[in-house]
């Protein structure tokens, strides 16, 4: 883990599969998971497989809400800080933050009470990042321009 970059408590990411470019997310390593947060969300059939339709509010004031459609990964039960365990859906797309792209499991949930849309959990930062809860916002904000070339 010598090349591990350090990252703050809460950084801006883009989500270039579901055709987020900038979301900000809050960096939890005593969360296991990650999640976000879903202003709708409803579950299909296709082809034999389970897709799962959801929207996501983006935006600074004026906030647009971005419809996405993807492949269910599974449906878990996750416990949340109050210990209270609900059945959540869960998928897996490609992150972009701090000029790395990987591909990363996510629940889908009502987060409307939380400061951030999205939570980046401990399974998603392992090995690749270290987080130091003094810092905030240590990296550039993604750029639709360099979503696609990030390896």
């Amino acid at each position: 883990m010598a090349d591990v970059t350090t990252l703050g408590w809460r950084e801006r990411l883009a989500l270039p599969m579901l055709g987020i470019p900038l979301l900000k997310a809050k960096l939890d390593t005593g969360a296991r998971s990650s999640s976000l947060h879903v202003d709708t969300l409803e579950s299909f059939e296709r082809a034999g497989d389970t897709w799962l339709r959801f929207s996501v509010s983006v935006g600074g004031r004026h906030r647009i809400a971005v419809t996405c459609e993807t492949l269910a990964l599974d449906r878990r039960a996750v416990t949340d800080t109050g210990g209270r365990r609900t059945l959540r859906w869960f998928i897996r797309t490609d992150v972009v933050l701090a000029g790395e792209r990987f591909a990363v499991d996510i629940n889908l949930t009502d987060r409307r009470h939380m400061l951030f849309p999205m939570l980046l959990g401990r399974s998603a930062l392992h090995g690749r990042f270290a987080v130091d809860p003094a810092l905030s916002y240590t990296q550039p904000r993604p750029i639709r321009a360099g979503i696609t070339g990030v390896s």
